[in-house]
């Protein structure tokens, strides 16, 4: 199984992702490299909601754990439903811990049986913590094979989905969840529907999309 060690000393070197702060991708005379947005973007093993051939792309950092997390996903769902060319692209960052981390690993492993979104939503919306209890009991809920997940969580995708979150994060100088990224901006914490679209617009803008 590829380690988070592992990734970063293959990654090379941190150039590969094209280094580039927050603040200054927010800038229009600092666009993002375009090899630090296909990884942001097109992680083959990131989730994406939405239409998969959209215009725009929003990538969301998040964790189960989070409470401001937690509270933004009926607005996130309401912003796919209403953007017929929006790309939601979920990057599970795990920044509360084990716990966190044995939730997204499982959420991750969940699409090889495929009901990430399944199980995703119920982990979202439950009550209390997201641990390997808790997290177990939703699965077999939502019609998972338990077994089989668990199987699934030690292969290669989830280690590498959760290794390039942090990666991600590090480089781009997020400051934890949930982190919202379109275009060249970066918008840390809670937000209302509004702000979701107006970011949205101005990604559209900032690439040129019509």
């Amino acid at each position: 199984m590829l380690t988070r060690r592992l990734i970063l000393a293959s990654a090379g070197a941190t150039a590969a992702l094209g280094v580039l702060p927050a603040a200054a991708a927010a800038e229009r005379d600092n666009p993002m490299p375009e090899d630090l947005r296909k990884s942001l973007e097109r992680d083959p093993t990131a989730p994406v909601l939405g239409n998969g051939d959209g215009n725009i792309t929003l990538s969301e950092f998040f964790d189960y754990n989070c409470p401001y997390c937690r509270k933004m996903v009926p607005l996130m769902s309401q912003l796919v439903r209403e953007d017929p060319q929006l790309r939601l692209v979920h990057r599970e960052w795990p920044v509360f811990g084990a716990d966190s981390e044995f939730a997204a690993k499982a959420s991750l492993a969940s699409l090889k049986q495929g009901k990430y979104w399944q199980l995703h939503a119920a982990l979202m919306t439950m009550e209390g913590r997201a641990e390997e209890a808790s997290v177990m009991r939703i699965a077999r809920q939502v019609g998972l094979d338990e077994a089989r997940l668990r199987e699934d969580m030690q292969g290669p995708d989830p280690e590498r989905h959760v290794t390039m979150s942090f990666l991600l994060g590090d480089h781009m100088g997020l400051r934890g969840t949930p982190s919202f990224i379109c275009g060249d901006e970066v918008v840390f914490g809670e937000m209302d529907l509004q702000e979701l679209r107006d970011l949205v617009a101005r990604g559209r803008q900032t690439l040129g999309v019509v």
